[in-house]
């Protein structure tokens, strides 16, 4: 376990040494910044209380009948898909050249959602429907 340890800071420590030597040739450093302190507040304004929240709420056991995993795993695909598509839902404005970013993005973001939460709900009913056949058995 230490050694696991060991290796992952210095991969930890080997990629800080990428991303600081790539700050090196932005020439606009100030955008940099900004963009950065605006993530941490949006994640410590509002991703970080959310899921907190969330996790309340599932933990105190207000959402009952083994939901519990299929929630918190929704919520983790559905936060996974938001940051991977979120620099190209909030591009702004037309493009110059069409062929960049030609797909609708938000529709197709909106899509996964939805995807997301059907097979969410549909794992739910489905132990629903499995402990109702157990207890009726």
């Amino acid at each position: 376990m230490k050694l696991t340890r060991a290796l992952a800071g210095l991969a930890g420590l080997a990629l800080m040494g990428v991303g600081a030597s790539l700050l090196l040739d932005v020439r606009e450093v100030t955008g940099v910044l900004l963009w950065l302190g605006g993530a941490v507040v949006l994640h410590d304004g509002l991703l970080a209380p959310l899921v907190l929240l969330v996790g309340v709420v599932l933990v105190r056991g207000r959402v009952r009948g083994g939901v519990r995993g299929p929630v918190r795993g929704a919520l983790m695909v559905a936060g996974a898909l938001t940051i991977v598509a979120l620099p190209v839902l909030l591009r702004p404005g037309p493009r110059a050249n069409s062929s960049v970013l030609p797909l609708d993005y938000w529709g197709n973001w909106l899509l996964a959602m939805v995807t997301v939460a059907t097979v969410t709900a549909l794992v739910m009913a489905g132990r629903w429907f499995r402990r109702g056949r157990r207890g009726a058995s």
